[in-house]
């Protein structure tokens, strides 16, 4: 049987999830909704703040275009652990942040145990090939990535069913922190908020892939 979270570890949760959209300035309800979806079940083992059971919530499904112009969707990496995130390559706060903190999860694992990363665009307006790939060559990430890309329209689809909020500003574009763990069998099993922690992730990737 599942596990409860305690009220106190829930509580926290929920302000560290407000805390945080406060500060992105959006993404208050979809960050609560992300930490109140751990409370029907949470697998202890995992270091997440946000957790789901095995085969409990099958990841959305989308369609988009990588930096190469590639057609990727979650059943192009079946059969792989997948870290989906949201990030805009221009972003000079916590983007670049979340960015070091992904290389370090590839530098921790081996080849053969690491994930494929998957980024979804949160500016349709300025990303480019060319910018996604300054971004990744800045972080240094270790880890087969594809950076996707799609109109306005079909990433507010991707956003929404992914709970992130994404308001454009006229300096820069603000929005959710989110980073979802999925297994190779498509479902989501851990949800983590910002600040990331490379330890937690590479934890949690190794305990999913031993199960």
């Amino acid at each position: 049987m599942p596990l409860r979270l305690s009220p106190e570890r829930h509580r926290r949760e929920v302000a560290l999830a407000l805390t945080l959209a406060v500060v992105a300035g959006v993404g208050v309800g979809a960050a609560l909704a992300l930490s109140r979806s751990s409370a029907a079940s949470s697998p202890p083992r995992l270091r997440a703040q946000v957790q789901w059971a095995a085969r409990s919530r099958q990841a959305p499904p989308f369609r988009l275009v990588d930096q190469r112009g590639r057609r990727v969707s979650l059943a192009t990496v079946h059969g792989k652990q997948v870290l989906l995130t949201f990030l805009d390559s221009r972003c000079k706060g916590m983007c670049p942040l979340e960015g070091r903190e992904l290389a370090a999860v590839g530098r921790a694992l081996a080849p053969a145990e690491r994930p494929v990363l998957l980024v979804v665009s949160v500016d349709p307006w300025s990303d480019t090939p060319q910018s996604e790939r300054v971004f990744a060559a800045r972080a240094r990430w270790h880890l087969r990535w594809h950076w996707l890309n799609g109109s306005e329209r079909a990433l507010r689809a991707v956003w929404r069913k992914y709970l992130i909020a994404v308001k454009p500003t006229q300096a820069d574009v603000s929005h959710s922190a989110a980073l979802y763990l999925i297994d190779g069998d498509g479902f989501e099993r851990a949800g983590y908020l910002a600040p990331l922690r490379a330890t937690d992730i590479v934890s949690d990737l190794r305990t999913l892939a031993a199960s």
